[in-house]
């Protein structure tokens, strides 16, 4: 792990005291020269001071709600972004499109985003590229239904509740294709989550595409079942970090040190998680214990997982092509699937170097 030399200076420290020493000895000749010499150096060395910490760089980041995301507000209130150089602002959004969006328009610097958004992206003369994965679904999302539906298979000709091309969508197909059901197999209601939750309490769905804590919730309160959830596969909801092609080219430092902030926040996660929770859960008005639950269901974007991410011919390639292959299967969602996303290795695994070394 790169580490931070906080006594940086010490040895122009041991300098000025042994100048000024050697200079007390003559003080009485020279008095004037001492005054200047001791002026012009406290002058310099307050100047290489401060410039660590004056310059942050700015980064303006899209963030929507989600445990995967909102684990990085302790690498922001704890100081980590700015040991790395930055000065990161969160602009809250309130879904993955809009902020992917900002990006390509140039109007954010990065945002989180889901994989599967990040290949829907409206076309601009910029190219999205995909930096860096941040977590993937490992049981948070999943599919509740109603009294009498017993697995999966039983969706077949039911309607769900789910907004077409979003990643409920994606988790609808991967559910579908677990067991051998065809899209067109089930009627899909277009509706955002709050609207699904509620219309399947009511009794108009059949079953619902939810996230936790909603996803257990829901099942309890109307005596149903969680039939299916992303720990069942390997699945393709990976969340990341979108970039364009252009502030990649030009401003690669910082999204390398932006990185290797994250890598600092895993490392926090792994080593003391109670005081993260803690710390994320009361800025979102949570519990810590609450927002562990929450963030349970996810398999964390450490160093390890990024490595198997990124690797030449590796998941990420491989779950590209499977979303494209899923987003045809469904065009029910009308979106334009691009095929010019890149995914770019080369400041992830400059970070991971760094930050082992």
């Amino acid at each position: 792990m790169q580490k931070f030399n906080h006594d940086r200076f010490g040895s122009s420290w041991a300098f000025l005291r042994n100048f000024n020493f050697k200079l007390r000895v003559k003080r009485r000749k020279f008095p004037l020269l001492l005054s200047i010499l001791t002026l012009f150096c406290v002058i310099a060395l307050n100047a290489c001071l401060g410039s660590p910490q004056g310059e942050l760089t700015p980064l303006r980041m899209g963030i929507t709600p989600w445990p995967g995301f909102d684990i990085a507000i302790y690498g922001k209130e704890a100081g980590l972004f700015q040991q790395r150089g930055l000065d990161v602002e969160f602009v809250r959004f309130d879904n993955q499109q809009d902020s992917s969006r900002a990006v390509m328009r140039n109007q954010l610097d990065l945002a989180f985003a889901s994989l599967w958004d990040v290949m829907q992206v409206d076309p601009t003369s910029d190219r999205p590229e995909f930096v860096m994965v941040t977590n993937v679904s490992q049981g948070s999302d999943g599919v509740v239904a109603k009294p009498g539906i017993e697995s999966a298979k039983q969706l077949r000709g039911k309607k769900i509740g789910c907004k077409l091309g979003t990643v409920n969508h994606l988790i609808l197909l991967e559910a579908l294709q677990s067991n051998g059901i065809e899209p067109n197999a089930v009627e899909i209601a277009d509706l955002p989550n709050e609207v699904a939750a509620r219309q399947l309490k009511e009794g108009t769905l059949d079953a619902a595409v939810l996230w936790e804590p909603d996803l257990t919730a829901i099942a309890r309160e109307i005596q149903g079942k969680v039939v299916f959830t992303t720990a069942e596969v390997d699945s393709l909801v990976i969340d990341g970090v979108i970039a364009r092609s252009s502030f990649v080219a030009e401003r690669e430092r910082a999204l390398q040190q932006f990185i290797l902030a994250w890598f600092d926040i895993m490392n926090a996660v792994e080593t003391q998680p109670d005081r993260v929770f803690e710390f994320v859960g009361e800025q979102l008005g949570q519990t810590g214990e609450s927002f562990a639950q929450d963030y349970s269901g996810l398999q964390k974007g450490d160093r390890d997982l990024n490595r198997r991410m990124f690797a030449t011919n590796g998941r990420l390639q491989e779950a590209v092509g499977k979303i494209a292959e899923l987003l045809k299967a469904d065009p029910r969602h009308g979106k334009s699937i691009r095929e010019d996303i890149q995914l770019n290795a080369t400041s992830v695994n400059a970070a991971i170097e760094a930050w082992e070394s």
